[in-house]
């Protein structure tokens, strides 16, 4: 079966409408660009291969991000996990670079690329004005990549910015998500959107993600227990290295994009409310599970250089109308773009024979017929 996005399956999530995308890319001037490495096969030769990784890149905007930086905020579900950049986000409570995902030992070599390209775009960066806060998630694509050999290197970050539209997102094994397993299935890149009515503001929110965790038997979709009537094939005899999806092993990155006008506070309650949709697909946020959320806002934007010590800002009140509304998007969101990754992945072979079976698509939808919705 092609391999279709859930909503296309006829499955729908939720009583939000989607964007018309039903991507991040829905936000107004979010951009998303990614490169995918899929090179080699065979025993792992660790620094040279197989290669199954990649990188992708978030822009709030198309713009100069140093100068004109976003209202952003962080927050971490489960620590397990070695995320880049977040302490400043916490005490400034904004972005002034392109956010990056990769695997978890790539992270520094990324940094550097976006170091290098926020210096190409300001070259007064530490000389006549302050650093740069750089920002990368990262999940392990071990099972399937040489993640020794940290193959995604500047030039490959570089092109990843070059290429960042705000298209169609690519989902499945792209990007950041070429090497990675969600539930014991082939996971990857995955995004959904929502739009809230008029009365509730009318505003956009999107969510993407890197998905690299869960246990099969813990799979939901739309409430069915998926996880009790559909297993992974078993893993292959003879390979000592534990078969993903036995256990809630793994890591999840969340990116929340909105054209709301949130300061950081509320868009860290933004980010609290992804637990609710990753508890929603399954997950127990297991004890090897490094689980991290990024928002941002695109229309409380900071000048690095401000004219005044004082600037008006558009902000969103503290009213129920307009955030229960939000947090029911990201709910939504972040739920519809995990199940979008798993659907969206083909198998993949990778190091050692190492098997990720993508989720067949036809035994889905023959499990969710059985069952009555809502359940």
């Amino acid at each position: 079966m092609e391999r279709l996005r859930l909503l296309d399956l006829g499955v729908k999530i939720g009583d939000l409408p989607p964007g018309e995308k039903n991507a991040i890319t829905d936000v107004g001037g979010v951009m998303v660009g990614q490169t995918t490495l899929i090179e080699g096969q065979g025993d792992l030769q660790p620094g040279q291969g197989p290669v199954r990784t990649g990188v992708t890149v978030i822009l709030p905007h198309g713009g100069n991000l140093f100068r004109d930086k976003v209202s952003a905020a962080v927050y971490t579900l489960n620590g397990f996990g070695k995320a880049f950049g977040f302490e400043q986000v916490r005490e400034l409570g904004v972005i002034e670079s392109p956010l990056a995902l990769t695997n978890t030992l790539n992270v520094g070599l990324v940094a550097d690329a976006l170091v290098q390209y926020s210096i190409m775009q300001n070259p007064d960066i530490g000389i006549n004005t302050g650093t740069v806060n750089v920002i990368v998630g990262e999940t392990n694509d071990g099972y399937l990549n040489d993640i020794q050999g940290r193959h995604v290197h500047t030039g490959h970050v570089l092109v990843a910015l070059e290429k960042a539209s705000t298209g169609q997102v690519s989902e499945g094994s792209v990007g950041a998500g070429t090497g990675t397993v969600c539930f014991g299935w082939k996971g990857g890149i995955g995004t959904a959107s929502r739009v809230l009515p008029a009365a509730q503001g009318g505003f956009t929110l999107g969510a993407l993600v890197q998905s690299n965790f869960g246990s099969s038997k813990d799979l939901l979709v739309r409430g069915v227990p998926i996880g009790r009537y559909l297993s992974p094939p078993p893993k292959i005899t003879g390979v000592a290295t534990a078969q993903p999806g036995e256990s809630d092993q793994g890591s999840i990155m969340i990116i929340l994009a909105t054209d709301a006008p949130l300061d950081a506070r509320q868009l860290e309650r933004l980010c609290l409310r992804s637990a609710a949709g990753l508890a929603r697909t399954g997950s127990i946020y297991g004890h090897g599970s490094g689980d991290f959320v990024i928002a941002f806002s695109t229309t409380r934007s900071f000048q690095h250089r401000p004219d005044s010590l004082v600037q008006p800002q558009a902000s969103l009140v503290d009213d129920a109308r307009a955030m229960s509304g939000l947090f029911a998007a990201v709910v939504e969101s972040v739920e519809e773009a995990v199940l979008n990754s798993l659907c969206r992945a083909d198998t993949m072979v990778g190091r050692d024979g190492h098997m990720a079976y993508g989720l067949p698509l036809d035994d889905l939808l023959q499990i969710l017929g059985r069952f009555p919705y809502p359940v």
